[in-house]
């Protein structure tokens, strides 16, 4: 019995270990000003239904050369400490010109 218990809690740890990633693409050249635009962008079921649309390409401002940068930031482990309750999750989006 402890077993199953201490396998379900590994279980259930990596899941919330899993999402603390950050995906990085880089179009065209990549950053070339430096600039950056941040967004949040907020899902629910932790993580399956997004709630808003970051449109990365609108945020990039029509720029040919730019890296967007998606992650689960220090600030987003904090709002998801008291938003988790209700499945609410948080992830942030950087675009880069």
């Amino acid at each position: 019995m402890l077993k199953k218990i201490v396998t379900l809690f590994s279980v259930l740890g990596l899941l919330f270990v899993v999402s603390c990633s950050t995906h990085i693409h880089t179009i065209g050249n990549g950053p070339q000003e430096f600039e950056t635009l941040e967004s949040r962008q907020w899902y629910i079921l932790w993580g399956l239904v997004p709630l808003n649309e970051v449109n990365s390409a609108e945020m990039s401002g029509g720029a040919v050369d730019y890296e967007i940068k998606t992650e689960q930031s220090a600030v987003d482990v904090i709002i998801s400490i008291f938003t988790s309750i209700v499945t609410v999750q948080a992830r942030t989006v950087t675009v880069t010109k």
